[in-house]
């Protein structure tokens, strides 16, 4: 992913709100399964790590990213972004 190209996912995400939540007990699997289930039907994908969380967000970012086969767009204070283009039908163009 290029640098353009992040900068444009960036734009996109700032107006999203966070669908999924990461808490006390950290990265589940349960969590993980929602998450990849997510991707079918969006492609962006915002995730707030709650303060209650004593792993670290980007260690959080690069583990969901690896089992749910997506890339990690930022990662800024307590919310990750990642993307996951849709093989059929990309709904994001990117530049």
């Amino acid at each position: 992913m290029t640098s353009k190209q992040r900068a444009y996912l960036k734009s996109l995400a700032s107006n999203l709100d966070p669908i999924f939540q990461v808490g006390k007990s950290s990265l589940t699997p349960q969590v993980t399964e929602a998450i990849g289930e997510a991707f079918h039907t969006r492609e962006l994908i915002k995730i707030a790590v709650l303060k209650n969380c004593m792993d670290d967000p980007r260690e959080i970012a690069e583990t969901v990213a690896e089992r749910t086969h997506s890339q990690v767009v930022q990662v800024i204070g307590k919310k990750i972004v990642l993307y996951k283009p849709d093989r059929d039908n990309p709904r994001i163009q990117l530049p």
